[in-house]
């Protein structure tokens, strides 16, 4: 796990090496084992490469990057794991590629110079790298299958520039920043976020998941993104209920193997649900005599703590277990910190509990993590999606079928007939009757501490964004939704938290349910596999994890994960609360006057709270400690040592 950057200018300066080393520095969290970069003069221009290093496969210096290929055509930076790079060197070996280290970095290498962008569906793994071609005179930038590793870009006719954060691709820009305001306004207003290429700073994009580009240095010109891989929705697998979880029990054995290999200590994120238990269950049925740390959030007393699931399941597999309690006072002074972290706005203060799982992880002198990220979004979980597999069972003419499924599904903890309902409506839902239903919801797309009429005049689309599972397939609609939700809405929010949250303490965190292997299997099983007739989510994953992780666990009805009291912290610091929200004054379309004023009335009782008090205080405290040095180069993005 590491920090890559690197830039292509038409005419190489100083200022871009320069640049190159700040960026470095700026991402020294991401890889405090070594640094190291390299300038190539080219026909083209100047190519720059860079990299921060943490050691977790071949801790030797044989494993430094930039790192070159033997015959010195190709020079990678890399950052994240190939899992299964020993069984590709064996086959990388007898077509004749020779070896000098144990890296998996110089796997990759050697599997790009035999077989190209073919290499990419053979890998397992996550990652964000660049390539740089001499013979070809081109760079090739590429992402894994759901974006576990973050890559972003910039791209002008003389100029190219990628680092793994947004700070420092615009540190190599050069050019400072100026604020994305759809992202903005779809942030603030909808709290929408990494759901398309977008960033918060114009003209700096993701590269999206499961996606490459090419830039020809001879021409400056950007190639469009390539997908390398995308979810297949047609039901494919014909297999009876019983055989597929027998075999989705063995392709999540194999996973979580292979995401075992490390040169470094090893634990586990457990927040006491079916996701994050089976992970930790499957490391000890695996390795039954290792010894094995968990780390974990628990709010006592509260009614949404996980205290008494976690310890279960670590008196289970004989676990140490370690957790941490967090007063509000430890947020306010974390919360600069955590935000910087992050590099943008995000949702929530349950991001908070993780930063303090993965800060806990380093300090007990674990560098590897394994999380349960992604089995919602591949297995049909949280509430079940009731809209859309209402729709699929409609698409077929199974009229009864569809309202015996939403009456038995609202049986479940926390579901109900009219929430339910509300969600069949949402997915049929389009134009005025979309927007109706979300203003019912009170969502106002003009709120009154907003200057909506500026950013509109500043070409900003003000109303209630609708994002449709893309593409869809009748009768798999809920195999549509979760493809997309893997890929382009929801998960790619969860995957930036978490690599930013555990890169700020240098660890990596591996997400075994993420393998394209595993997507390729659910996403061909029949959707009532998935979320059964009865309403049960992750179904055919609980049943093919029975005998590995405790029954009781496997039959909850309910979900929590590293959920946090938010209400109770941020009425708790009020005074500080009032500070961040004030900070809106510095931004021309914010009224931090209204924004006080509604906060008040939340703390008085007389609004609902929401998860907008929230976004105000980020978005502020983001605009301040990290979008403003931005535009002062010589003051930098602040970040404790």
């Amino acid at each position: 796990m590491c920090g890559i950057a690197g830039y292509w200018r038409a005419l190489g300066d100083a200022g871009s090496r320069e640049g190159l080393a700040v960026a470095l520095h700026q991402m020294r969290m991401r890889g405090p084992d070594d640094r190291a970069s390299e300038v190539h003069a080219t026909p083209w221009g100047e190519v720059g490469l860079g990299h921060t290093r943490l050691s977790i496969i071949d801790l030797s210096a044989n494993g430094r990057q930039p790192m070159a290929s033997p015959d010195g055509r190709h020079s990678l930076v890399f950052n994240g794991e190939i899992y299964n790079y020993r069984e590709l060197r064996e086959e990388l070996r007898h077509v004749g590629a020779t070896f000098r280290t144990e890296s998996d970095s110089e796997v990759l290498l050697a599997a790009w110079a035999r077989w190209g962008t073919e290499a990419l569906p053979r890998l397992k793994g996550m990652f964000a790298f660049a390539m740089f071609d001499r013979q070809q005179g081109t760079l090739t930038c590429a992402r894994d299958a759901f974006g576990i590793k973050p890559l972003y870009l910039a791209h002008e006719r003389d100029g190219f520039w990628f680092a793994s954060e947004l700070s420092a691709v615009v540190t190599l820009r050069c050019q400072g920043a100026a604020l994305a305001l759809q992202r903005t306004y779809d942030y603030l207003v909808h709290g929408l976020y990494d759901t398309n290429e977008g960033s918060f700073v114009d003209g700096v994009s993701h590269l999206m998941p499961g996606m490459y580009r090419v830039l020809a240095l001879s021409t400056g010109e950007l190639s469009e993104p390539i997908a390398w891989w995308s979810p297949k929705l047609e039901e494919t697998a014909h297999l009876s209920f019983t055989a597929a979880a027998d075999r989705l029990r063995e392709l999540f054995l194999e996973s979580v193997k292979l995401h075992l290999r490390s040169d470094v200590p090893l634990g586990a994120a457990l927040s006491g649900g079916i996701d994050s238990a089976a992970i930790v269950c499957a490391m000890r049925h695996l390795q039954p005599s290792a010894t094995l740390d968990t780390f974990s959030f628990v709010a006592p007393g509260a009614p949404m703590s996980e205290e008494a699931w976690v310890q279960r399941v670590n008196n289970h597999v004989d676990a140490r277990g370690h957790t941490v309690v967090v007063a509000p006072s430890e947020l306010a002074h974390d919360l600069d910190d955590m935000i910087v972290a992050q590099g943008e706005p995000f949702g929530s203060t349950s991001i908070y509990a993780q930063y303090r799982v993965y800060k806990l992880a380093r300090e007990h002198g674990v560098t590897v993590t394994l999380d349960g990220q992604g089995a919602d979004e591949l297995l049909a979980g949280y509430h079940g999606y009731p809209g859309q597999r209402v729709h699929s069972l409609l698409d077929q003419g199974l009229w009864s079928e569809a309202a015996g499924f939403l009456l038995k599904w609202s049986r479940w903890p926390g579901r109900t007939v009219e929430r339910g309902v509300k969600g069949i409506i949402d997915e049929f839902a389009s134009g005025p009757l979309h927007a109706a239903m979300h203003r019912l919801a009170g969502v106002r797309a003009t709120p009154p501490w907003l200057d909506a009429g500026s950013l509109q005049e500043r070409g900003v689309r003000i109303g209630y964004p609708r994002q449709p599972a893309e593409p869809t397939l009748p009768g798999r609609r809920l195999t549509s939704e979760l493809a997309y939700a893997a890929t382009r809405r929801g998960l790619p929010a969860l995957l930036r938290h978490g690599d930013r949250n555990s890169m700020r303490f240098s660890v990596e965190s591996r997400v075994p349910f993420l393998t394209t292997d595993m997507a390729n299997f659910v996403f061909s099983l029949p959707e009532h596999y998935l979320i059964s007739d009865l309403g049960e989510t992750k179904s055919v994953f609980r049943a093919a994890m029975r005998g590995i992780v405790p029954d009781a666990v496997l039959d909850r009805r309910d979900k929590i994960g590293f959920a946090t009291p938010e209400f109770e912290w941020l009425s708790s610091l009020s005074g500080s609360t009032r500070e961040w929200i004030g900070d809106a004054a510095r931004v021309d379309f914010l009224k931090s006057a209204r924004m006080l004023l509604e906060f008040d009335r939340i703390l008085a009782g007389q609004t609902r709270s929401s998860w907008q008090t929230w976004r105000w205080i980020n978005f502020c405290r983001w605009h301040t400690r990290v979008f403003e040095p931005m535009n002062h180069p010589q003051a930098g993005v602040s970040r404790r040592p």
